[in-house]
């Protein structure tokens, strides 16, 4: 009730002013002001009503109150009553119910006490048994308010502040010299909360000492015996009850959890036999105590000790693992476990090969002396047993054997075998064979050099630890009493599959509109995941990306409806069960126009150039051949038939006797049609009449053995009745002087005479004979 008395004397007050000024002042106004109150108390608001009349109403944070919270004092004055206020802060204002004009207000805010305390009585100095110089309280305070708080922890009944704090713990040193406060009895503790508004105190809490009181950390000694710990420690207060834990584990962690061992001793001296160690491992030991009811002592400064061999723990498990014969020879590889090389003895192992021979109880002995697993040793075709012993300064320790069949020798084996991979863990099963069984051996190996094996009676077994991403070869043998079946290897298994291989984009051919983009994926792992198909990405620099997506099986696409001249992006990912792998993205840069058309274009005119190249050689080679036509022969000539034995005479002497011959003859024709006989052609001499014939086709040879004046050369064309003469020459050309004659003896019909007189020459020259080539020749050959 002490939050109540300040409340209480501001509306004294309030009474008494507003009774002394009386009507005179006709205020309205809302008391007391800015009030702080603990959470869930209860409050008193008045309202002074002088300046209105009429009725009032109350709001609580804009929200109106109900009217049976407030009471009528007297005409001027009402009060309104909060109980268990639990806002943190709320805003009170008073209205008049006329005109809902704001009469006054307040504000309320609220606060907590200090709860939930704890203290503990403990030592500054862990090596020192002596009275607990230290004592620190620890307490829960929901502080809302803005205003700093201080703290103060008060213990006895006569309330003694021992400490001050600003956060919610407080310690206390040299408590022990305090003379104001005795450990004998119960200890009563209070904690104040402090502001420039406000005070609250907590609920006082009685401790008993002894169940506060946090021992110093035991002295701890490790005694390593041949197959356990002896653990001891001291107790600084051996009169209390108290209970300690042990805590040891690998000083090397392997995953294996650290162990605690509780234990309630009855002596100062504490001893805990801890059994169950490994062999030659290292390990931590440290310790813990409390009194009852009480916390905790720190942990012990932990002690490092190496566990002694054990020797039920030696488990050699020998193994072998036998090759293919070869040249009657087969290599045995005994494995089995050693003894860890922690252990601080010398030990020596030796393998004795034990030969059955067939057909007899013969048996011959081999030692070997082996420094480590595995050892290799040769055995021929026989049975043999392997026998391992192992030594430890001189004194045989421990003893396996494992048998190994003949080649060729009828033992069942296991069929059937099946493996499945799930998180790494590989999970083998089998058909047992019909004969009966002792159990089996499961080995297997990554690399053909490291085995591990196990063995088990089950059909069935889980190979864990293996190495991520590894294929793995496994084997399983049947055991029996004193020997061994034949192995039988499962198909190769790995351990997990990882994601698909590397791709890598090998080459991109771009074309004006479209794309051809090659890849492959290669592994570099022998478990990778099968790909199920490849999406092909791609886009421009600011356009949207596209995607393709192919099967396994492609290793290329044509990316089709690109833009020109644009530079694009492309990457690959390739999708498995596992997972995905992307490719290093490329950029390419398409052709402004089809780069197969230029290709076509310039093929076609690489070929039309040569075409026309090849068409005006040939053209030259036939002009060339069309200028250098070879001469006739003038004997195969039929230009005029031979004339009667009267002519004739002459007529031949001017080509078999040129030196004879005045002139030369030279026929030319006309194209004439008719039917009249020809007329006898011969050489008149008298004949003095020329005619200019400007032709120069038409080649006249002077007889220039003969001295006497030139006479006129006349040429006569003779047109056969039976067949027409065709004019070789075109009818632009002026004249042609070549025809085609046949030899039957026919006359013209027609004569066209041309003359042209010759000049006399003088003296006698070397005789000239001349020739006409005539096309005609080569048809006139075929006839």
């Amino acid at each position: 009730m002490k939050e109540m008395y300040p409340s209480l004397a501001i509306f004294i007050l309030f009474l008494i002013s507003t009774t002394c000024k009386g009507q005179q002042a006709n205020t309205c106004n809302v008391a007391p002001k800015d009030q702080y109150i603990e959470v869930g108390s209860d409050t008193e608001i008045v309202c002074e009503t002088s300046c209105i009349r009429g009725n009032i109403y109350w709001t609580l944070n804009n929200i109106r109150i109900n009217e049976s919270w407030s009471n009528t004092i007297n005409s001027s004055h009402t009060k309104l009553s909060l109980k268990n206020f639990t806002h943190h802060s709320a805003t009170l204002q008073c209205h008049s119910a006329d005109t809902r004009q704001v009469l006054g207000g307040t504000t309320i805010r609220t606060y907590t006490k200090p709860s939930k305390i704890s203290c503990m009585w403990h030592y500054d100095n862990q090596e020192d048994a002596v009275v607990p110089q230290l004592f620190t309280c620890n307490w829960e305070h929901q502080n809302n308010s803005s205003l700093k708080i201080s703290y103060s922890v008060l213990v006895s009944s006569s309330q003694v502040e021992i400490c001050n704090s600003h956060v919610t713990t407080c310690t206390s040193r040299d408590i022990d010299t305090n003379d104001k406060i005795h450990f004998m009895g119960n200890l009563i503790v209070t904690v104040r909360a402090r502001t420039a508004a406000w005070e609250a105190y907590s609920d006082p809490h009685e401790f008993d000492p002894y169940s506060i009181l946090k021992l110093i950390r035991p002295q701890l000694k490790v005694t390593v015996l041949s197959d356990h710990l002896l653990v001891k420690w001291n107790s600084p207060i051996p009169q209390r009850e108290s209970h300690c834990q042990v805590k040891f584990a690998k000083a090397v962690s392997d995953g294996t959890p650290e162990k605690v061992v509780n234990k309630t001793p009855n002596s100062m001296d504490k001893v805990e036999l801890i059994e169950k160690m490994e062999s030659c491992c290292t390990y931590k030991v440290s310790v813990r105590c409390a009194l009852v009811k009480a916390p905790w002592s720190d942990w012990s400064q932990e002690k490092t000790v190496l566990t002694k061999l054990n020797e039920s723990d030696i488990q050699l498990q020998l193994w072998r693992k036998v090759s293919k014969q070869k040249n009657g020879v087969r290599k045995v590889y005994a494995m089995w476990r050693e003894i860890p090389p922690t252990c601080q003895d010398t030990f020596t192992y030796a393998i004795k090969q034990i030969a059955y021979k067939e057909h007899t109880t013969e048996v011959s002995y081999t030692d070997t002396l082996c420094s480590s697993s595995p050892c290799v040793v040769d055995v021929n075709q026989e049975a043999h047993r392997i026998i391992l012993t192992v030594f430890r300064n001189e004194t045989l320790l421990a003893k396996d054997s494992v048998y190994v069949p003949a080649v060729g020798q009828s033992l069942p084996q296991v069929t059937e075998i099946q493996t499945s991979t799930m998180e790494g863990v590989i999970l083998v099963s089998w058909k047992p064979p019909v004969q009966p069984v002792r159990g089996y051996m499961i080995d297997w190996t990554h690399n053909g050099n490291q085995y591990n094996w196990k063995e088990s009676k089950y059909t069935n077994t889980s190979l864990i630890d293996l190495l991520d991403k590894k294929p793995y070869n496994i084997t399983v043998t049947p055991l029996f009493d004193n020997k061994t079946g034949y192995d039988t290897e499962a198909l190769q298994v790995c351990s997990t599959v990882g994601d698909p291989g590397n791709i890598t984009i090998v080459n991109v051919q771009a074309y004006d509109k479209s794309a051809n983009v090659r890849w492959n994926t290669k592994s570099q792992e022998v478990c990778s995941d099968a790909v199920i198909n490849y999406t092909i990405f791609y886009s421009t620099q600011k356009g949207p990306t596209l995607n393709v997506t192919v099967d396994s099986t492609k290793h290329d696409i044509f990316l089709k409806d690109l833009n020109p001249g644009t530079q694009y992006s492309v990457y690959i990912n390739a999708t498995a069960l596992t997972g995905t792998t992307k490719s290093s993205e490329r950029l390419f840069e398409t052709k402004r126009f089809d780069p197969r058309l230029l290709t076509v274009l310039s093929v076609s005119g690489s070929i039309v150039i040569v075409l026309v190249l090849s068409l005006g050689l040939c053209c030259a080679i036939q002009w060339k051949k069309f200028r250098e036509k070879p001469v006739p022969n003038p004997g195969l000539s039929s230009l005029a038939l031979w004339p009667s034995a009267d002519h004739q005479k002459g007529i031949c002497q001017a080509f078999t006797n040129p030196s004879e011959s005045v002139y030369d003859q030279v026929y030319t024709e006309e194209l004439q049609r008719t039917s009249n006989p020809p007329l006898a052609i011969g050489y008149n001499p008298a004949i003095d009449q020329i005619e200019e014939y400007t032709d120069p086709a038409i080649v006249l040879a002077p007889d220039i053995q003969n001295e006497k004046p030139a006479e006129l050369v006349q040429t006569q064309h003779l047109v056969s009745s039976g067949e027409s003469t065709a004019l070789i020459s075109s009818e632009n050309s002026t004249f042609n002087p070549y025809r085609s004659q046949s030899s039957v003896e026919t006359a013209p019909l027609k004569m066209s005479k041309q003359y042209k007189r010759l000049p006399a020459k003088q003296e006698k020259t070397a005789p000239v004979t001349v020739y006409v080539t005539l096309n005609m020749f080569e048809q006139g050959l075929g006839r």
